[in-house]
């Protein structure tokens, strides 16, 4: 039963990132599931309605079942209702994309954004999933939270061959990607130029509830490298450090982080 679940779980999880669908013969090969199973899982997928296959192209693609769950339960937690004004006014402010992430387990997940370009160029990528952190300036922020240890298990964990793959700014080796954290810490926020892809540059603070505990998530500002330069940096890094802070007071409201908050002991 658990492989069956983890094979489920992984064909929605690569579906999640194709958007436009896949053939179940690539789903399949991708995964390293026999394409006899990988039909019959894909059928279950499509029965219980999180699946569907285009008529004419023959590729499965998710429905939007599972992103309705995902918004349902993020309404519920109140986490968006409470972080919506404060990525607003930092989207108004910089006049560029600000998003946040939760963390989620060992991963940190996209759950919200605020677009602050009304014209002219603009950043607004397909933010997918799980944020690598060696190539974003949120991974980064996130890992200068943690002691090396912890930070490099990480990173471990996700691996540095991905960075190669992408912008020119990207770290490719262990030492660069240290260092970056190293000045992370150092000021507080966590910047890189043209690192995830060529062109787009972001600042990033994490969010923690207090000095000692784990963060919770991150906040960011992204946009187009040519408005991006080191000295608008330096200006706008206070500026998502202090929405980091207002992050972390609105988060007390949210049951989601309740376990991330310290306890107020009883009298």
């Amino acid at each position: 039963m658990t492989a069956v679940r983890d094979r489920a779980l992984a064909i929605v999880e690569l579906l999640a990132h194709n958007v436009h669908g896949l053939p179940m013969s690539e789903i399949g090969d991708r995964l390293g599931i026999p394409r006899t199973a990988a039909h019959r899982l894909l059928m279950d997928l499509k029965e219980t309605g999180y699946v569907k296959q285009d008529p004419y192209s023959l590729q499965y693609m998710l429905t939007v079942k599972l992103a309705s769950l995902g918004l349902s339960y993020l309404a519920a937690t109140g986490i968006t209702d409470a972080a919506q004004p404060l990525l607003d006014d930092l989207a108004g402010d910089s006049g560029e994309l600000v998003r946040l992430a939760v963390a989620e387990g060992e991963d940190l997940i996209w759950v919200a954004k605020a677009q602050g370009a009304r014209t002219g160029l603009r950043y607004d990528p397909d933010a997918g999933l799980e944020i690598y952190f060696p190539a974003t300036a949120n991974g980064i922020a996130y890992l200068a939270a943690f002691d090396e240890e912890r930070a490099l298990a990480l990173v471990s964990r996700q691996g540095m061959e991905r960075a190669r793959e992408m912008g020119p700014g990207a770290p490719q080796t262990l030492r660069a990607l240290l260092e970056q954290i190293e000045q992370a810490r150092d000021r507080g926020f966590a910047v890189v130029f043209d690192a995830y892809e060529a062109g787009t540059s972001a600042v990033a603070a994490a969010i923690r509830t207090d000095e000692q505990s784990d963060p919770i998530g991150t906040v960011s500002i992204a946009g187009p490298s040519i408005r991006m330069s080191a000295a608008r940096m330096d200006t706008l890094g206070p500026k998502v450090v202090a929405c980091a802070k207002a992050l972390a007071i609105a988060s007390r409201s949210s049951p989601m982080f309740s376990g991330h908050h310290p306890k107020v002991p009883q009298r």
